[in-house]
């Protein structure tokens, strides 16, 4: 596990941002019914920003209006002041790339098969598989350590052997933004901090926008420069993880009752969950008869 704050200052030699990422007036409906209302938000370039709340809030949905996998019902979402609707596919696919809760492989589809594709939207009828997309596809396998399983079967992976070849493919695509949805579903803990950390990495090296779906609080604080709260499809808080994640902040998203301490590690917001059986002198929880929600 990595001791070092991911939040350290990038040095003066950080490749520039890249392009800005925005929603304005934004109104989200799956059937007709409103998920996201009215929801504006400007993505910090260049930065790390988790979006955190209880299940079925928007999270999800509001990742996938930003990639364009879900049009508005009313509102815009921007990439560098131009409206996503009228950006061109393939353009869109050189500066935003999308990783789903849970990607599905081709049965037989190798590692390196997989991470090739994401050169796909580098590819025209004059322009060719180039030397370039060869480095791209090779730089990606050794940035997720996977060049020893390039030809292995995706189906044949670990859960996080598996998620890596999918965030490789994402690197291979080589672009500025990259959307998460939960990357660290169904990992175990250790599994969960490698591709954390192998997030960090293309953020602090490459200066990618990273914007990710996370339900660890405490993985969200120690990884991301910038927390996005939402409850019932809008958003309740977002800055710095410390100005966030606060006791009172996650009783009203998560109808939780917490205490926070610093993290011993990073000195980010650690959460601690209190309930029936586990609480402090100064919950309710430890006054005879009451009881608190979880």
């Amino acid at each position: 596990m990595s001791t070092t704050d991911p939040r350290t200052p990038r040095t003066s030699e950080a490749p520039a941002p890249g392009p800005e990422l925005r929603a304005r007036d934004l109104h989200l409906a799956y059937d007709g019914r409103p998920v996201v209302e009215n929801l504006n938000l400007t993505v910090p370039t260049g930065r790390i920003t988790a979006i955190v709340g209880a299940n079925a809030c928007g999270k999800s949905t509001l990742l996938r209006a930003l990639a364009r996998l879900l049009a508005p019902r009313q509102g815009v979402v921007e990439l560098d002041g131009v409206a996503l609707r009228s950006v061109p596919t393939r353009e869109l696919a050189r500066k935003l790339g999308i990783l789903p809760q849970t990607p599905v492989a081709p049965e037989g589809l190798t590692v390196l098969d997989l991470v090739s594709r994401g050169r796909s939207p580098h590819q025209t009828w004059w322009r060719q598989w180039s030397a370039a997309d060869e480095e791209a596809v090779h730089a990606a396998l050794e940035a997720t350590s996977l060049t020893d399983l390039a030809e292995r079967p995706v189906d044949e992976l670990s859960g996080g052997q598996r998620q890596r070849a999918w965030i490789a493919m994402a690197v291979a695509q080589g672009t500025p933004i990259l959307l998460l949805d939960e990357p660290t579903t169904y990992l175990d803990l250790a599994h969960q901090i490698d591709v954390l950390d192998l997030i960090t990495d293309l953020n602090r090296r490459e200066g990618r926008t990273i914007v990710m779906v996370l339900h660890d609080l405490n993985q969200a604080c120690r990884y991301a420069d910038h927390v996005i709260a939402m409850k019932a499809g809008r958003i309740v808080a977002e800055g710095a993880p410390a100005d966030v994640v606060t006791e009172a902040t996650v009783e009203d998203v998560f109808d939780l009752r917490c205490r926070i301490t610093p993290d011993p590690v990073s000195g980010t917001p650690l959460v601690i969950p209190l309930g029936r059986h586990h609480h402090d002198g100064n919950s309710p929880a430890g006054q005879p008869g009451v009881s608190e929600k979880v």
